[in-house]
């Protein structure tokens, strides 16, 4: 079993932001998978269920996702758990994957490190970095613009692909595979 978990924030506000971008592949995953809403609350957060797979939406807000993963993983104690979040150091239209390391500064990491230990996989979608004066936390709440969404559709087309892969696949062959080296919008 392998619990992939999104990373966003659960209001309509945060919707269509960078930060939310987790959230977006996670909801075209369901959707892609027809999985079953198995819970709301319990888990404080949306969790649904496709074959032996799980697929988190932690309703916490992205700085305390941790408590969400937390609570899943102690629950149905899957083989792998795999999370998908916003990254400003990669190009938007790029993707890593990964196992372990640092946060990056990345506070939904952070908190999901706190809870779990930092051994988990990372998939890393691309979303640039603010530009000029625009501070980072302005930038990651902001919205896609409309020349960049047709890039972001793009990104969860391949993010699902990877996220497949993993799930049939050794990591080492996915990472090999799929690190872009060039965004996919180029």
């Amino acid at each position: 079993m392998i619990l992939f978990v999104g990373l966003g924030n659960p209001t309509k506000e945060y919707a269509n932001t960078r930060h939310n971008i987790g959230f977006m592949a996670i909801d075209y995953l369901v959707g892609c998978h027809n999985a079953s809403l198995i819970s709301k609350t319990k888990f404080h957060g949306e969790l649904y269920k496709h074959n032996q797979n799980l697929f988190l939406k932690p309703t916490t807000y992205m700085n305390l996702s941790g408590q969400s993963v937390a609570t899943v993983v102690q629950y149905y104690k899957p083989d792998e758990v795999v999370v998908i979040h916003d990254d400003i150091a990669i190009n938007l239209g790029s993707i890593k994957i990964k196992k372990g390391g640092s946060s990056g500064g990345h506070n939904g990491i952070k908190s999901i490190d706190s809870h779990i230990g930092s051994e988990y996989i990372r998939l890393r979608l691309g979303v640039g970095s603010p530009k000029d004066r625009q501070s980072t936390v302005n930038f990651v709440l902001g919205n896609f613009s409309e020349c960049e969404k047709g890039c972001v559709e793009k990104i969860i087309h391949y993010a699902k692909e990877v996220l497949e892969a993993l799930t049939k696949e050794s990591l080492e062959n996915v990472i090999i595979k799929y690190n872009s080296k060039k965004g996919i919008c180029e």
